[in-house]
């Protein structure tokens, strides 16, 4: 590989510089040091072009900015009104933000971006988006009627170190209401779910009819249906019996929203620290609970890849595009009958979405929504498209190719940099360590805290097994234990596991000891618990502890 005599030598050595091969520009290397900075730049050099060219943003989606690629992990709450999204966001933050109102009536009628900051305080949309640090200057498109009900409530507060959530609107039902907003909900939706990095979507266990409008901002948030989990709120108020009948309805409905032939992952519990009215499925919200927050803290370890994938995402809607526009440009006559062709055009763009699709072997997943695209063509003028320019797609192809797979490995080399960046703080706490933490004292965890070995209550019975099985100077061989240990039927994957645990003096026998706690851990697999990686200190028999 050619290497430029005048390359930057201080950066060359850093384990996340890599060199762009471009070969129209035989000048400066591309040194980059971070993901984001190479995102940036392979924006603004190869993919922007593109979009400008072909109007991409009058289309689709406002040009990136920087705060895009350097602004923290962003969590979106949707649902319709008193679901529960505000005090979702106060039991994550245990803490009150400004703005917050919470109630059974439609309380929240704001946009309300939760953030850090040294000081609380609110700062209104008009002066948010002329902020270039923050992510939100491309909202002002949506207009004073958008900007009057978005705002940020920003506090010092060790979740929102680590991300940033947004409350939104409670989703009312009805025509009139959704008219009476000023501005296009679901358009601002979407908007927010190109940029974050998790949709919560929440449903009340009370409510579970999605109103048109609801069923419209689902819809909406097409594309990113790998960001969407669902939360099934106030799960507390209902009977096993009734809760079963809800999670399969709700389960019915989002299947005939979300056209995914994959189930969508629903979380079921009670999101906010008060006692739990029907405590029967406490053991269940509490393991759905912990598995929401594991999906929360794992973000900020994933925004790079997050913020890759979605740039992927784009560079692909943005060549469909530049083929579409290019297209349309191409059957407009050059003087006469322009309006009655362009009608023409527009009724036909199935047919130019299928041409194009045979045409460059382009997924059908890839296309625009075809209503919306022809909403948004009646307005253009087809004589200012400009036609097809190959050199722009080429770039475009080539970044996807190769600078991609570049960033990917770097993407890779951060994490392992940095693999306890979890979010931390606030509810997220509390279920980290201690006797409150999920599972303690469970499975095989029981006894942690007891002063005598927790087996020795059930090794008795185990004794009248092991003698038995022929022990030879207080010992089992493995043939024999393994005739005993297969009547748990459980896999040998399984026992092998088992076996290796137990088996603590390594010596391939067992003594009653070790005999006893191979069948307490078959018991606690058979309870349905995991087992250890390793044996925990208080399962070792009582002979094999070192006393110091």
């Amino acid at each position: 590989m050619e290497q430029p005599g005048t390359a930057a030598s201080p950066v060359s050595g850093s384990m996340f510089s890599w060199v762009s091969k471009d070969a129209r520009r035989k000048k400066e290397p591309e040194l980059f040091q971070t993901v984001a900075e190479g995102l940036r730049q392979l924006y603004a050099q190869k993919l922007l072009p593109l979009e400008e060219h072909y109007r991409f943003h009058e289309f689709h989606s406002p040009a990136l900015e920087d705060a895009d690629f350097d602004n923290k992990p962003m969590v979106l709450l949707v649902g319709q009104y008193s679901t529960g999204k505000t005090t979702f966001i106060r039991h994550l933050i245990e803490q009150d933000f400004p703005g917050m109102r919470i109630g059974p009536e439609p309380t929240t009628d704001s946009f309300i971006a939760v953030m850090h900051g040294p000081t609380e305080g609110m700062v209104p949309g008009n002066a948010l988006v002329v902020d270039p640090r923050r992510p939100f200057r491309k909202l002002n498109a949506f207009g004073n009627a958008f900007l009057n009900r978005f705002m940020c409530a920003q506090l010092p507060n060790p979740v929102l170190d680590s991300i940033s959530i947004i409350d939104t609107p409670g989703i009312l039902s009805g025509e009139k209401q959704r008219i009476s907003r000023g501005y296009d909900f679901a358009a601002v939706l979407e908007w927010f779910a190109e940029r974050v990095d998790r949709i919560i979507l929440l449903f009340d266990a009370h409510k579970l009819d999605i109103s048109d409008e609801f069923s419209e901002v689902i819809k909406a948030l097409k594309n990113h249906e790998d960001k969407i989990r669902v939360v099934l709120n106030k799960a507390d108020q209902i009977e096993t019996q009734q809760l079963m009948r809800v999670y399969g309805a709700l389960m019915w409905s989002l299947g005939k929203i979300i056209n995914t032939p994959e189930v969508v992952r629903v979380y079921i519990g009670s999101f906010w620290s008060h006692p739990l009215l029907i405590p029967d499925n406490r053991k269940l919200f509490e393991a759905e609970e912990q598995d929401l927050f594991k999906d929360i803290q794992s973000l900020p370890r994933n925004a790079a890849l997050r913020k890759l994938n979605d740039l992927i995402k784009r560079a692909r809607l943005a060549k469909v595009h530049a083929y579409i526009i290019s297209s349309l440009k191409k059957e407009m006559p050059n003087v006469f009958g322009k309006e009655s062709k362009k009608k023409e055009l527009v009724n036909n763009l199935g047919e130019i979405y299928q041409k194009i699709e045979r045409e460059h072997q382009i997924s059908p997943g890839d296309f625009p929504s075809l209503r919306k695209m022809q909403e948004l063509l009646q307005t253009q003028d087809f004589s200012k498209f400009q036609a097809l320019k190959p050199k722009l797609l080429d770039t475009v192809d080539d970044m996807l190719a190769n600078d991609i797979a570049r960033l990917m490995v770097m993407v890779r080399q951060e994490e392992s940099l940095m693999p306890s960046q979890v979010v931390k703080g606030g509810a997220f706490d509390g279920t980290m360590n201690g006797p409150f933490g999920h599972g303690y004292g469970e499975g095989a965890g029981e006894g942690i805290d007891d002063v005598e070995w927790v087996v020795g209550k059930d090794k008795p019975t185990y004794d009248e097994i092991f003698y038995t099985l022929s022990p030879v100077n207080g010992k089992i061989t493995g043939a024999n234990a393994k005739k005993e240990m297969v009547k748990s039927k459980l896999p040998n994957t399984v026992l092998g596991k088992i076996w290796k645990l137990a088996d603590v003096d390594k010596d391939g026998l067992l003594d009653d000891e070790e005999f006893a706690l191979a069948n307490h851990l078959i018991k606690v697999k058979l309870e349905g618990h995991e087992l250890p990686a390793d044996l925990p200190p208080h399962l070792v028999p009582p002979s094999k502890r070192r006393h110091e």
